[in-house]
């Protein structure tokens, strides 16, 4: 069967049945947004990810600089999933022979600039030719004194999340359907998709106060929330009228907002789940909006449903990246 009949998540899952489950110090292996293992007193994370041009980007539409912002992002963003502090992190950049060196350059300005935001060590890497260009990242981090994990939700719980969503997946519908958005507007688009801001704090503030489940916001909403119920063994449902959207989302795309906002993904904000005693007040306690948007129910394993201010269904599918998949 080719990978591209199989899927993404499936083929994670064969590859995962090879090599067997973890054992010895390992703490979380493979299905969550990073490993950990314990190190003496010390749980060590390691997570990695890689930004492939043509499919997570095209070079007419980034900079250089952005480009390693956003490959160094998208790796702290996991760190601060599981609640730790990024720390260092390896480069691989595989590159066509006729790629400028001022522009590694610049790529490589992003990433120091996001590591001194973020705290963190660039101590290494490699470099291959290739015919794309392609930016591979490995970062290693601490865990504190919990871990949050996909499979802490528990029936009760509510869903809640940071910040404000779909304002990544709205700078590319732009692109794709050359809108022409007032300026303002389309930086405000184009940041939250090339510089996102991982929520490293907010995400030790959850550890703090008791939160247990959480996942970073990047396949969308609706997926992510689902990859945590499936880790859970629950089921979840979220309010459509709640859900925190970008308000150039709203305007510029009056009619499929909420679309880019529950299965755009690439927010990079935290989804995490909590009985309503411990979200009381967490909106203080981090810094930044939090917004509950449903809550964790018994039930089918994954399934996430929708629903509208009358708790009436709405009609969707499950949304969301996945690669190998013909489209979003």
């Amino acid at each position: 069967m080719k990978v591209s009949e199989l899927g993404e998540f499936p083929l994670i899952d064969l590859l995962a049945g090879v090599l067997g489950p973890a054992g010895g110090e390992v703490v979380v292996g493979i299905g969550d947004d990073a490993a950990a293992w314990r190190c003496g007193d010390s749980t060590v994370l390691l997570t990695t990810d890689c930004l492939v041009q043509d499919v997570h980007f095209r070079l007419k539409d980034v900079s250089f600089r952005e480009l390693g912002w956003k490959a160094l992002a998208v790796n702290t963003s996991d760190i601060a999933a599981m609640g730790g502090q990024p720390q260092y992190a390896v480069v691989s950049l595989c590159l066509p022979g006729d790629t400028e060196s001022e522009a590694m350059t610049e790529l490589y300005r992003g990433l120091a600039e996001h590591a001194r935001e973020f705290g963190i060590q660039v101590v290494g890497g490699n470099v291959s030719a290739a015919p794309v260009l392609m930016v591979s990242v490995a970062l290693v981090g601490q865990g504190g004194k919990r871990l949050l994990l996909r499979s802490a939700a528990r029936p009760g719980d509510q869903v809640a999340v940071t910040g404000q969503l779909g304002g990544a997946a709205a700078w590319l519908r732009m692109l794709d359907e050359g809108l022409a958005l007032d300026k303002k507007a389309a930086n405000a688009l184009r940041r939250a998709h090339l510089r996102p801001q991982p929520r490293v704090k907010e995400g030790q503030a959850l550890v703090e106060r008791g939160v247990l489940a959480a996942i970073d916001i990047c396949d969308g909403l609706v997926a992510d929330l689902g990859h945590v119920c499936q880790a859970s063994g629950v089921q979840a449902r979220i309010r459509a009228d709640l859900v925190p959207v970008h308000p150039v989302v709203r305007r510029a795309f009056p009619h499929d907002w909420l679309r880019l906002a529950l299965a755009g993904g690439e927010d990079y904000e935290l989804l995490f789940t909590a009985p309503a005693e411990v979200m009381s007040g967490l909106d203080k306690a981090l810094g930044c909006p939090v917004t509950v948007v449903g809550d964790v129910l018994s039930g089918e394993p994954g399934r996430v449903t929708v629903v509208d201010s009358a708790s009436k269904e709405i009609a969707w599918d499950k949304g969301g990246w996945q690669h190998f998949a013909t489209g979003r």
